[in-house]
């Protein structure tokens, strides 16, 4: 896409700017602190990319968007005592923010390296000589911003939380960390280049200073889905290709349908917004190395080279799940990955999936600490990710190389206009 030349809006207000120049430690630790380890050796024509999405319109760009190669997510509690005005100033300044940065240009006014020399800048400059990489922020609310957990309303919005903004049951085998869990926020933001991901992170919250902090965050590397037909299947850390049969921008019937909310489906702030469920699976990469590859691929229900279905064909030949194997049973395993994911065995319901693979180094045993960051869009969990997860976590033979330790749903309001802020519905 083109660079958006719309208008800018108005300035950060001015608690926005004391975030802005108070916050130079807790930046530190999201910024920097919280394993940046991601090298930024892309490749150099998504180094130099130039890539632009506007950020304002119908939708929240980052959904359907080309999936981008890096990601860095982050998951903010709202401090105690922020009463319904300074959410909604918060929400302005983030999108002020967010709009400027999208755009390659700084997080402030006056940038990283001009403004008045006796106060900090208002951007923390790590972005500077970069181009905008394609860039992408995503906002989302999560079930404890219209209650918390004493059950007190805090910003007056209990009574429009989405029917279908749910708590997620706990799945059979999760073992959920309880600091991955949860937020009353979330903030994804994906870039071709890490460096510009934790940059936009790092200045929206240091713009949040006061009123909002990080709960957890999740830096992410190696697209594992395509959102767009002229994208190539990557691999998981599996050395699958993951998502084959994902939804894709182009299939504008199925966006429509299992993708966005429409007025009907009961919060008419929602309509153009989707739901995001994000996951944090690790792999068991060391015990799946030891597996045979007949086995793997019959976990998987998917040839490991070209990424097509056991009964037969190429990548995107519809799998075949009645297929006899010449030894008896079927040729796809019917617990296998593949079948019990697959729309048929699900109602129709499909997930646009933008997940991303993850390494946080070694754990205390030394095993690699890797796995993949699941991120998911939909219409309405209750008929999409809840009754597919569930039927994965009791059946899947894959289940032995995953552990699923974080857990977290949002609602994503539909994009906001010029002139406007993101979630502007939700309070008017």
């Amino acid at each position: 896409m083109t660079e958006n030349h719309s208008a800018e809006r108005p300035g950060l207000s001015r608690r926005g700017m004391l975030g802005l120049a108070g916050a130079a430690v807790g930046a530190g630790v999201v910024g920097f602190g919280a394993g940046v380890a991601v090298d930024r050796a892309v490749s150099a024509g998504a180094i130099g990319s130039a890539t632009t999405y506007p950020f304002y319109g119908e939708h929240q760009a980052g959904i359907t968007t080309p999936v981008q190669d890096r990601l860095h997510f982050a998951a903010f509690d709202v401090a105690p005592g922020l009463d319904r005005a300074g959410l909604i100033e918060l929400l302005q300044d983030w999108t002020t923010a967010a709009a400027r940065m999208t755009q390659g240009r700084p997080a402030g006014t006056y940038g990283p390296a001009s403004g008045p020399a006796d106060a900090p800048p208002d951007d923390t400059g790590e972005a500077l000589d970069l181009p905008p990489g394609g860039l992408t922020l995503t906002f989302g609310f999560g079930p404890s911003l219209f209650v918390d957990a004493t059950g007190a309303d805090r910003f007056g919005i209990a009574s429009r939380r989405p029917a279908a903004l749910v708590d997620l049951p706990h799945f059979p085998g999760d073992a959920l960390v309880e600091a991955l869990t949860g937020g009353d926020l979330c903030v994804q933001a994906c870039s071709e280049d890490p460096q510009v991901a934790v940059h936009a992170i790092r200045n929206l919250s240091r713009i949040a200073f006061g009123r909002a902090a990080i709960r957890w965050s999740q830096l992410g590397f190696g697209r594992t889905s395509s959102t767009s037909r002229s994208q190539a299947t990557p691999r998981n850390l599996f050395g699958f290709k993951d998502g084959t049969a994902n939804i894709k921008s182009e299939d504008e019937s199925v966006v429509r349908d299992q993708v966005w909310a429409a007025a009907g489906d009961g919060a008419r702030w929602m309509a153009g917004g989707s739901y995001l469920v994000a996951r944090k699976i690790r792999m068991v990469i060391e015990t799946w190395d030891r597996q045979q590859l007949g086995e793997q691929e019959r976990i998987v229900g998917r040839d490991k080279g070209e990424g097509a279905p056991l009964s037969g064909g190429t990548e995107f030949t519809e799998p075949n799940f009645l297929a006899l194997a010449k030894t008896g049973g079927t040729k796809i395993d019917p617990d296998s990955h593949v079948r019990l994911a697959h729309p048929t065995m699900n109602d129709g319901a499909q997930l646009l999936r933008r997940g991303y693979n993850f390494v946080d180094g070694n754990d205390e045993l030394g095993r690699l600490n890797a796995g993949l960051f699941f991120i998911a869009f939909q219409r309405d969990p209750r008929t999409q990710f809840i009754p597919i997860q569930s039927r994965l976590a009791k059946n899947d033979l894959m289940n032995e190389y995953l552990k699923h330790v974080g857990s977290a749903i949002f609602a994503v309001p539909p994009g906001a206009r010029e002139g406007s802020y993101v979630g502007a519905g939700l309070f008017s």
